[in-house]
């Protein structure tokens, strides 16, 4: 301190009082609390009643150590005379705050303590509130990556539906194992594909992929199938006898799709299979070992068929070890267009010009329920793309299953004549159609159609489409 500093404070201590001290510290912001030796309060501020919601007469002469509503760091300061700095939480309170303790001295003796603190509860709550916001961005941020980094193998699945993400982001982890994988679905829906996708990034990819569609070999040959002969085995049996999918995919995946149309016989002989690795050839005797990684899939409810007996419970707990659902394509409508523009990308290379959707076919898509699921799509897109002789796709051009019949259409109770009606679902048609030409791009899509922002959400709310 200068001279002249030191002269001047020297010239105004000489002056105070206690109400101008009272005064001074009254008007600071942070709480002033005073102590005595026997932690008796002997001084609080106006900030300590603001701050702690408690009148400073109820704690004025009154000892901290029985006051539920402070805190412990100044009692602890007078009893190792040692100052003290940081943050506290008064828990009859619930509040936070920070600040400094330090010790009162007369020559070497405590003789009280001083605590100067703020309330900081807002900001450990927003802390708080940041750190869990942060949390899930983290989590968000973790899950886009792991979609973004699928295996290579799984970008034949085309789409941003948030279930079929969960299934894949599932399916790309236990590629990586061994472990038995069963697809659940509807007929339609990919189950193949996603098979495929699992083998092709497993350890196994460079092995063998053998499919074997349970519904479609008959009962009587099925066994033989799967396991192979020996020569003689049966009647017509090939000379030399024959290798079965069993064999043919060692080291490699085996895919035993319509798992769900297997007799309950061979489920027992694949149980085996499952638990030892190991069979013998119809007709022979000798036990033949195999590695292979087992992947099954079905679109019946397994579940069900266990109560009714026509399947059995161990094989499913064998096979249920890692379920893949696949969502229909009726509860995935917002990868619709997405679905489309693939298909429709690859017909077109084939017919040798571009193929869009009219506006009309893109409304009956949304509508349609879609019961044979992706297959279904393409096969519609394959046959109109085949039938359209222009670039557009009508609705004549599908499938005579799919186009509404003129019963149909009259029979809707929709007024043909009334003008609100008919300009409602022709900007309903061109929204439609203009988001589907340009993949979803709001942006695009108002600026095609020549209208605001404002009208262009306005017009999606009120005519129902998915935002």
């Amino acid at each position: 301190m200068s001279v002249r500093a030191h002269a001047i404070t020297s010239s105004i201590i000489p002056h105070w009082d206690r109400e101008l001290l009272f005064e001074i510290l009254n008007n600071i912001h942070d709480v002033v609390l005073v102590i005595d030796s026997e932690t008796t309060v002997v001084y609080a501020n106006k900030a300590y009643a603001k701050i702690l919601g408690v009148p400073v007469a109820r704690v004025l002469g009154r000892r901290l150590d029985s006051i539920e509503t402070a805190s412990a760091k100044i009692i602890e300061v007078l009893r190792t005379g040692k100052p003290s700095q940081g943050q506290d939480h008064v828990k009859s309170l619930n509040i936070h705050v920070v600040g400094n303790s330090f010790p009162l001295l007369n020559g070497q003796e405590v003789i009280g303590a001083v605590s100067i603190f703020k309330n900081i509860t807002e900001v450990v709550e927003l802390n708080t509130e940041l750190q869990r916001t942060k949390g899930v961005a983290d989590y968000l941020k973790e899950q886009l990556e792991q979609w973004e980094h699928l295996p290579l193998s799984f970008k034949e699945y085309v789409g941003q539906n948030s279930r079929l993400k969960e299934t894949l982001v599932l399916a790309a982890k236990v590629a990586r194992t061994d472990s038995t994988v069963l697809i659940l679905g509807e007929s339609g829906v990919g189950k193949e594909v996603l098979a495929r996708a699992v083998h092709n990034s497993s350890r196994r990819k460079d092995k063998p992929l053998i499919k074997v569609n349970c519904a479609a070999i008959p009962e009587d040959l099925i066994e033989s199938e799967l396991f192979g002969y020996e020569d003689g085995a049966f009647t017509g049996a090939k000379k030399g006898g024959k290798l079965g999918k069993f064999e043919l995919a060692h080291f490699g995946t085996i895919f035993l799709d319509e798992i769900g149309d297997m007799s309950y016989t061979m489920q027992a002989k694949l149980l085996r299979v499952l638990q030892e690795k190991e069979f013998e050839r119809v007709g022979g005797t000798k036990t033949v070992k195999v590695n292979i990684r087992v992947i099954a899939a079905t679109n019946r409810d397994l579940a069900c068929m266990i109560e009714k007996g026509t399947f059995r419970r161990d094989l499913y707990y064998r096979l249920n070890i890692v379920p893949l659902k696949l969502t229909p394509l009726r509860e995935r409508k917002d990868d619709l267009m997405a679905l489309s523009k693939t298909f429709l990308d690859q017909f077109s290379r084939e017919v040798g010009h571009e193929l869009i959707l009219s506006p009309q076919v893109v409304r009956f898509f949304q509508d349609y329920d879609w019961p044979g699921n992706i297959r279904e799509l393409q096969n519609a897109l394959e046959h109109a793309s085949i039938v359209a002789s222009g670039t557009t796709i009508e609705l004549h051009h599908l499938p005579a299953h799919l186009i509404p019949t003129y019963e149909d259409r009259s029979s809707s109770k929709e007024k043909p004549f009334d003008v609100k009606e008919v300009i409602g679902r022709v900007e309903k048609d061109l929204i439609v159609s203009a988001l589907a030409t340009y993949n979803n791009n709001r942006t695009k899509a108002m600026a095609a159609l020549g209208i605001s922002r404002r009208a262009f959400y306005d017009k999606l709310r009120r005519y129902g489409i998915e935002e």
